[in-house]
């Protein structure tokens, strides 16, 4: 019966995700269009809603193109394990009933993530071609270094709570959310997780000007959907877990509305904010960042031991 629940429940989750990729990115286009006083979709369906399932149709339909030189076995892979990857990750979810009872859920968050950065380096070598080997250069290099502060936050988060699974970590809010108690963390973790996802204005893993579309440059069809709702999974993924971190202490309807809102937020980065300069952004991360966590981690750590003391 419990298994049963568990694989109803990540199977709701899985549906989600792929209706919700579709309509993040009817969203984001609405919003840019909007940004740039443009109309953006409005011919596909009732406003558009159906543009996201006409751009699928349209790019599975597309032909399949591979390279003749290229490793063909880890260049099809690469967008699957991409794709599995971030949908793994949902595996974190704090359920309130059903899913699975994961006890160290941010260290599986922290485990799994960092894998994500090998589709990206097989992609990028896989292709065979030294523009999309430098794209996924660019973001693992950036992924690796924006990941250690993000840990730094978490293990902060942890310590004040005494916890390190989700459901604690949003009980603890129920009086105060963290996002009060903890600013400059939550603004390093949502700068960390829009460089996390290779998102505007932190996209080094493309540029127009030099890499084209970066380590996915060479791909087409069902393999450029695969990394395209991959990215949007992440975002998604992300999103949920800033609101979990610091803004929600319950899972309810409130707190869908407040990932919605922290999305907008990121297509709102990239209306506004033109891309970083690739050495400040490494700068960002480990001169900027990675100091201010690590100082404030020690600081709740030297709270903590005299609390403790007394």
């Amino acid at each position: 019966m419990e298994m049963s629940m568990t694989m109803s429940s990540y199977f709701i989750i899985i549906i989600s995700m792929m209706v919700g990729v579709a309509f993040v990115t009817l969203m984001e286009q609405k919003i840019l269009a909007s940004s740039q006083i443009r109309v953006g979709p409005n011919y596909s369906g009732y406003l558009g809603f159906l543009q996201p399932f006409a751009d699928a149709v349209k790019l599975l339909s597309k032909e399949t193109i591979g390279t003749r030189v290229s490793s063909m076995k880890v260049y099809l892979i690469s967008p699957v394990l991409s794709l599995s990857l971030c949908m793994f990750m949902w595996a974190v979810y704090p359920f309130s009933e059903g899913g699975l009872d994961l006890g160290y859920g941010v260290l599986f968050f922290m485990c799994v993530s960092g894998l994500c950065t090998y589709p990206l380096l097989s992609a990028g070598w896989a292709s065979n071609c030294k523009y999309s080997m430098l794209g996924s250069l660019r973001a693992v290099a950036q992924m690796v270094s924006y990941e250690v502060s993000m840990g730094v936050v978490v293990l902060s988060l942890a310590w004040v709570s005494g916890s390190i699974m989700l459901q604690d970590l949003m009980e603890k809010q129920a009086l105060i959310w963290n996002i009060f108690m903890f600013m400059p963390l939550g603004y390093v973790w949502f700068v960390s997780s829009l460089a996390e996802t290779n998102r505007t204005p932190y996209d080094f893993a493309e540029g127009e000007s030099e890499l084209v579309s970066g380590f996915n440059t060479e791909y087409s069809s069902w393999g450029f959907t695969l990394i395209f709702m991959s990215e949007y999974v992440s975002i998604l993924l992300m999103s949920m877990l800033f609101c979990v971190l610091f803004v929600s202490s319950k899972l309810n309807w409130w707190m869908m509305i407040k990932v919605m809102l922290i999305v907008f937020g990121w297509v709102w980065a990239r209306a506004s904010l033109p891309r970083y300069r690739y050495d400040k952004l490494m700068n960002l991360a480990w001169k900027s960042f990675l100091p201010v966590s690590l100082l404030l981690f020690s600081y709740y750590l030297m709270v903590g031991e005299l609390c403790y003391s007394k």
